[in-house]
């Protein structure tokens, strides 16, 4: 496992425009949840970077560091978007 650097987690905003008001990499319309999903899977930085070509180490450090801030929030809205792409409504 790759160590990854920390930074300010103030690049991570809400706007209710972006994503329904999920909180985003800044500049970007990247989720704070889909960075942490890859995360869980691949543990390994370079392939995130792939996986996000707009993002690099840092913004990746700062989605990290504000799910280790807000466990709670984020994992609910995993499990929510897990429930709306299974849904059969």
């Amino acid at each position: 496992m790759q160590a990854v650097p920390r930074r300010d987690a103030a690049r991570i905003v809400r706007d209710p425009r972006i994503c329904g008001g999920d909180p985003t990499v800044a500049g970007t319309r990247v989720p704070v949840h889909s960075v942490v999903i890859q995360w869980q899977f691949y543990h390994d930085i370079e392939r995130l970077i792939q996986a996000f070509p707009r993002l690099d180490a840092s913004a990746i450090a700062c989605a990290l560091d504000y799910y280790e801030a807000n466990r709670s929030e984020i994992d609910r809205l995993i499990e929510e978007h897990d429930q709306a792409a299974y849904s059969t409504d």
